[in-house]
This record gives structure tokens, sequence and C-alpha cells, in this order.
């Protein structure tokens, strides 16, 4: 996974009234737990929201104020329901031997065939659910789709990561492509190419006739 940094200052009061203070001054309440205690700190939003807009997914260092440092991912988070910024961070404390649950990013490589004959392609899927170790897990999970036809797809059972176990169902379908209006499959096509051929041909021979 890609790495990021933030910097947090401890709350020592957690009530509601310091907690009210902390977003007006543009600070976000923030835990991270996991590995034993957990701790209470603030960070600026606007680093925050740099995170969680982002398609990416990210083990990020806080640096928080006393010399602690934790390597953690964002485990959950609360948005205000009218602003769509963040009011609340609870962050998962990493262990390089320890699995963890997470989404990464779902992108589809290559131009499938399928799509180069009038298809679409279809991506049900933006993020897929995975367990690995934190050391295990790529920034995404790339799936190759060139050779894709139209009627073709593929399934979470197709796709082998090594480290990485797939929590979605793996019957599910992740990309494929599908018919469209006017869309012909290539063998299709040169099938029928074939044919019109075989009927010039024949066409010509009854004129010479």
């Amino acid at each position: 996974m890609k790495k990021a940094q933030l910097s947090g200052s401890l709350r020592s009061d957690v009530g509601k009234k310091s907690t009210n203070a902390l977003r007006n001054a543009g600070l976000v309440p923030c835990v991270v737990y996991g590995q034993g205690e957990q701790i209470h700190f603030s960070v600026k939003s606007v680093d925050v929201q740099k995170l969680i807009f982002s398609p990416d997914v990210f083990q990020i260092e806080i640096d928080i104020e006393g010399g602690k440092k934790v390597m953690a991912i964002i485990q959950d988070l609360q948005m205000h329901p009218v602003r769509d910024t963040p009011m609340h961070v609870d962050f998962l404390e990493l262990n390089d031997k320890k699995a963890v649950k997470l989404s990464l990013p779902l992108i589809a490589e290559g131009s499938p065939i399928g799509v180069m004959n009038g298809g679409k392609l279809r991506q049900p899927y933006r993020k897929l659910r995975v367990v690995g170790l934190p050391g295990d897990l790529p920034d995404s999970i790339v799936v190759n789709v060139a050779e894709l036809r139209i009627g073709e797809s593929i399934r979470v059972e197709d796709l082998d990561i090594k480290g990485v176990e797939f929590r979605e169902a793996a019957s599910a379908v992740v990309l494929g492509v599908k018919m469209a209006r006017g869309a012909v499959d290539e063998d299709e096509e040169e099938e029928v190419e074939g044919e019109e051929a075989t009927e010039e041909g024949a066409a010509e021979e009854g004129a010479e006739s």
C-alpha cells in the first residue's frame, strides 16, 4: 500500500464541549487502537481530507506529540451530513504479523477485444474487500482485461494475488464485457465476411454461365 504521514496533538479532554471546540478550530478528533491502549488525538481537517477523498488506500504514519509514532489505516470515519467534512476518524494500528481487513481499488488494465468490437466494459465493483498482512497488500487490484470478448467476464475466483484473500463471493463478477447495440464479436464478424465472399463468388460464377 501507499504510505502517507499525519501529525497529531494529544487530547486530554474527550468531552463534547472540547470536541466541538476542536472542530470549530478546523481540527478532527481521532482515536487509534488495535495494539494496546487507545490514544485520543486530533489532526488538521485539511490533512485528513487529502487522504479520505483520494481513490488510494494508505498506510499512515501518525506522529503524535510526545514522540509517539504509529503506523495505521483508517478503520472508520464519520462525515458531516451537509458539509461532507470529517467529524471523527478511527485508526487501526498495524502489526506486521497480524492480518487486516480493508478495501482496495479495482483497476482494469488494457483495452478489451469486446469493447473494440462495440461491447461495453462492465465493472460492478470499484473496490474489493481483502484480508492480508500489511506488507503483502498491494496499492490496488490490477486486472488485465485485454483478452475479454463480448459476453466474457472475470470473477473473484479468477483473481490470484499472493498473500491476498478476497472477501467477496468467489462467483462474483468483477469485470466483464456486455453486448451493446450494433456490437459484433470478432469471430462472428470474420464468419459473416467469409459468407459474403462465398456468396459474391457464387454470384460471379452464375453470371459467367
